[in-house]
């Protein structure tokens, strides 16, 4: 999931670099709902209430 996270920042950027805001944002949304995704299973996992098998 940090790859994901990290490509879509990265587009976003590249994106923002060329004066492409629709794009960039949209890239940039996506990583924030993925941050978001990755710190409540973060938060699951640190409380013991989600297992990794």
């Amino acid at each position: 999931m940090l790859g994901w996270i990290l490509a879509l920042l990265a587009i976003a950027a590249i994106a923002a670099l060329f004066g492409l805001n629709k794009i960039s944002g949209i890239a940039l949304t996506g990583a924030k709902i993925l941050i978001v995704v990755a710190l409540v299973l973060l938060i699951l996992i640190a409380l013991g209430i989600v297992a990794i098998a």
